[in-house]
């Protein structure tokens, strides 16, 4: 592979014990990893992207095809740069006359954009099924150069692409996967087949998938998605009897730690009591693990190459009929059972969050109850020390008189209330 970056920016060059400093590329340079075997005529084009139509920045050679650009960066939270150094043999002469080597500089912005190739095919996909495009125009046969001649608004770098005649008969092998083709004389004439179309996407997902996902693909949409959500288990105590080797069971409910701890408790109790040299029966997996580990998971991974390859280079519509055809009883593929093993892992965890929050509820309730009765027991505690506290303030007497029967007795109140005066008579 080759690399190619932009020239950094010169900076003012300062001396710091003794030694020149680095310049620093102000202006971020773009680091291209370019492949090592492209001719002469390689060039920097400006294509509209398949399924946006915005116009991106491709490679194209017309020997080892089109090429787009992966950006590799480090995560905003870790910053990173990179450091751009001469070679030992490369050299400045200074008008001195002394040989000094050449100036290294620092990129502050960490980022590898590398070439990776792009199928032409997806390029001529809106030319070939526009969005607004007439049924009786999509069944006519046409030659290729016709089909290229009538697209009117293409860019000139594309049309610099598609015209290339070293390139055209790559063009021409990458339409027939896509097209119906029959001979007129000499010619070849083609016609667009959305069924076509469905085979060449789930074969370039079939060998996406041989060669293996990436790491956080099979992370992200393969186990989490068909991971089952943990339950309270129902499982069986078996209690052998030494003298009548009788089996009494019984069924509870545990949590999962108390029911791994418990079973692996039992496996070892199982192997210290089997004899040496003798064979256990193999346990042998349920159909729906061997379902999961084999076709259920196959047919996911397949399903995440085709979102991906939809997302990325298929305009809209075309991208909503290949879901149609893949859900259609033609489809190649069915993908019948996955559909019913995601819709049954659903509703376990539909189940399995209705029961977290029942248990959630129930334990707020218990911890509620419990809040109250401390609180109630804190305020009992609180008056019988106030009332403690209120009688050791009092003296012998107060406490004496206290115990005197003052029933029939008038208050003192009444002896200097105001007297109301007697009416005469």
């Amino acid at each position: 592979m080759k690399t190619r970056s932009r020239a950094p920016v010169e900076s003012s060059e300062t001396e710091e014990h003794g030694q020149k400093a680095l310049e620093t590329a102000h202006t971020p340079s773009r680091t291209f990893i370019l492949p090592s075997r492209t001719s002469d005529a390689t060039r920097f084009v400006s294509l509209p992207n398949p399924s946006t139509g915005s116009l991106n920045r491709y490679l194209f050679c017309p020997e080892a095809g089109l090429y787009e650009f992966t950006a590799v960066a480090p995560a905003p939270h870790q910053p990173r740069s990179i450091l751009f150094t001469p070679k030992a043999d490369e050299i400045s002469v200074e008008n001195e006359g002394q040989k000094q080597p050449s100036k290294g500089a620092i990129s502050k912005k960490a980022e590898l954009l590398i070439a990776t190739p792009i199928d032409i095919m997806f390029f001529m996909l809106p030319i070939l099924a526009p969005a607004a495009s007439n049924n009786s125009a999509k069944k006519l046969f046409q030659p290729l150069d016709d089909i290229l001649d009538m697209q009117e608004g293409l860019s000139p770098h594309l049309r610099h692409v598609l015209y290339n005649e070293s390139f055209r008969p790559t063009l021409e092998r990458r339409m027939e996967a896509i097209c119906d083709t029959v001979e007129a004389g000499d010619e070849k004439m083609y016609r667009f087949s959305e069924a076509k179309l469905v085979k060449e996407l789930l074969a370039k997902a079939e060998r996406m998938v041989s060669q293996g996902l990436p790491a956080t693909l099979e992370e992200r949409f393969v186990r989490q998605e068909l991971e089952v959500p943990l339950q309270s288990v129902k499982r069986e105590d078996i209690v052998t009897d030494e003298n009548t080797g009788s089996v009494e069971e019984s069924r509870e409910t545990e949590s999962p730690d108390q029911s791994e701890t418990q079973s692996s408790a039992a496996a070892t109790a199982a192997s210290a009591s089997t004899p040496s040299g003798v064979s256990t029966p193999a346990t042998q997996p349920s159909m729906d693990d061997a379902l999961t580990s084999g076709g259920i998971k196959r047919l996911l991974r397949i399903r995440v190459a085709l979102s991906f390859m939809q997302s990325s280079y298929l305009p809209a519509h075309l991208s909503a009929s290949v879901d149609e055809a893949l859900s259609s009883p033609e489809s190649p593929v069915d993908f019948k059972p996955l559909e019913e093993r995601l819709k049954h892992i659903a509703e376990l965890r539909a189940e399995a969050l209705a029961s977290r929050s029942a248990a959630d509820y129930t334990r707020k309730r218990a911890a509620e109850d419990e809040d109250a009765r401390e609180s109630r027991a804190e305020k009992k505690r609180r008056k019988e020390e106030e009332e403690k506290k209120k009688k050791a303030g009092e003296s012998r007497g107060v406490r004496e008189l206290k115990k005197v029967d003052t029933s029939g007795m008038k208050k003192m109140s009444d002896f200097f209330s105001k007297v109301t005066p007697k009416k005469e008579s």
